[in-house]
């Protein structure tokens, strides 16, 4: 199924995601596999973490999604 993503997509959703999180997600970055998506990166707070997901699955409802963010304060 994610085979048939854009490497548009790819940039529109880490574009989305700094913006949602006030760029305070570190070293954020999105994978795009065949079976799932995985964000990383490192979060001051479990806040952030979560706002990052919420705009992930706002975009792609139907994929598995895997949150690999650390929480670092």
């Amino acid at each position: 199924m994610l085979q048939t993503l854009s490497p548009q997509l790819h940039d529109e959703l880490e574009r989305l995601v700094l913006a949602r999180t006030g760029r305070r997600i570190r070293n954020f970055a999105v994978e795009l596999h065949p079976e799932r998506v995985v964000i990383r990166g490192s979060s001051p707070s479990y806040y952030l973490k979560q706002l990052a997901q919420h705009e992930v699955r706002d975009m792609l409802p139907d994929v598995s999604l895997e949150n690999a963010i650390e929480v670092k304060n």
